[in-house]
């Protein structure tokens, strides 16, 4: 009869320790630019119990400068932000904003083609990327430097690249045609990288051999360039659409919208161009996508809301609106569209007409809808707002609760909710833990 193997304790251990630690993200994360589908949804309830919003305050923490959003992946958080010399990714207990690591690399406050509106930014804006297979976190800081940490390893770094000496991206031109170039903005790099299976996507800029660019997860070698050459726009980032059953990539550039394949043997090829072209070159809300559709928005020159159904032989106009959002990335949910930008809005999905609109927000604003049908909106200087959708309050916005004033300076940095807490953010880098209780 066979004996049966017997494995030392410390082989033991060890297997347990990478079964811990490859354990991939669950529905409660947020791993990703607008969080775990992409869009803007979660599969948690807001909180509210019928009567009041209980949120305790759990804890405050400060993690540089920037309008990157925070990531969490279990019990950690991870966020990019900024001394003014240096870029630092700080992962952070989720639960009491204890530091558990932190890696800082040299960069500046500003991309080195900056130009405009250094009033209310800096630091780096894109939000990093979380690959759950191999527990590796892109970030992407302010001055193109592209790097890969290895989170299993308290942030080692796996490789870097800086992508504008690398590529040699220009500075944005000054598109919207003013005189003395009083509308030439350059806010560096905004965009979110994307993981797509062995694929890491960036939106590059790289005018001469293509503006999106994949590249090896592992190693960041360079795998493709797309076929458009657009500047960056100063969009969240590459979002995940599905054409005729082909994968593809919706991306906002500073001149158009396009859709782009990412399959095998056809990755970075183009299948629809659609003009969209804005002053300051701010084509900043990321497109928001539902089965073949992609909404894009943006104010000042284009001041429109504009629906698209797409296939593989180009795009359709469903319709287009004059109720834009500036800076919001819209979410789409149930029949409707809200977005939070000078006030929060609500519209038909099928239509483009407005179903109602409320509140006084300004500019600086993001939302989420909860799986209880509420929507939150993070806003202006630290306000947190809890609001009905449309199939909850069909005629009017109706607002269950405000919390007022959590900071002093601009609510760029996105919204989080995961695992029952709300994880608010200002330019700064203050940041504070919120966490749910109760629900109806």
């Amino acid at each position: 009869m066979a004996r049966p193997t017997v494995f030392p304790a410390c082989w033991l251990l060890g297997w347990i320790f990478l079964r811990l630690a490859t354990v991939e993200t669950t529905a409660a994360d947020w791993p990703h630019w607008r969080g775990p589908q992409r869009n803007d949804h979660v599969s948690e309830p807001s909180g509210w119990d019928g009567q009041q919003w209980p949120l305790d305050d759990a804890w405050t923490a400060n993690v540089g400068e920037g309008s990157s959003s925070p990531l969490v992946i279990g019990n950690r958080l991870y966020c990019l932000g900024s001394n003014g010399n240096a870029e630092t990714l700080s992962c952070l207990n989720a639960g009491n904003g204890g530091v558990v690591w932190q890696q800082s690399t040299a960069a500046p406050l500003y991309g080195r083609h900056s130009i405009g509106d250094k009033g209310i930014y800096s630091g780096p804006s894109s939000t990093p990327e979380y690959d759950a297979s191999t527990g590796y976190l892109y970030s992407l800081g302010i001055d193109g430097d592209l790097r890969c940490w290895d989170t299993r390893r308290s942030g080692r770094e796996v490789w870097s690249i800086n992508l504008y000496d690398r590529f040699g991206a220009p500075q944005r031109p000054d598109v919207g045609g003013k005189r003395g170039g009083k509308s030439r903005r350059d806010y560096g790099y905004t965009s979110s990288p994307l993981v797509l299976g062995d694929t890491l996507i960036v939106e590059v800029g790289d005018v001469r051999a293509g503006t999106v660019k994949g590249f090896d997860r592992r190693s960041g070698s360079l795998k493709w360039s797309s076929q458009v050459k657009d500047e960056a726009g100063h969009s969240g980032g590459p979002v995940p659409i599905t054409v005729d059953g082909v994968p593809c990539l919706a991306i906002l550039t500073m001149r158009n919208l396009v859709i782009m394949r990412t399959d095998d043997q056809h990755a970075g090829e183009t299948i629809v161009t659609y003009p969209w072209t804005t002053d300051f070159a701010n084509n900043i809300p990321t497109p928001a996508v539902l089965s073949n559709s992609v909404l894009i928005t943006t104010a000042y020159n284009r001041y429109a809301m504009c629906r698209l159904d797409v296939t593989l032989r180009g795009a359709t106009k469903v319709w287009e609106s004059d109720q834009p959002s500036g800076v919001c990335s819209p979410v789409i949910h149930d029949g409707h569209v809200y977005w939070a930008w000078r006030g929060v809005h609500c519209v038909d999905w099928q239509t483009g007409k407005e179903v109602w609109r409320g509140d006084r927000v300004g500019t600086a604003g993001s939302c989420l809808v909860t799986d209880d049908d509420r929507l939150v909106v993070w806003a202006d200087r630290g306000n947190l707002s809890l609001v009905e959708t449309a199939r909850r309050s069909p005629a009017a916005y109706t607002e269950l609760s405000r919390f007022n004033g959590l900071f002093r300076r601009d609510a760029w940095p996105h919204v989080v909710l995961a695992q029952g807490r709300f994880y608010c953010k200002d330019r700064d880098g203050n940041l504070k833990c919120l966490v749910v209780k109760g629900g109806d």
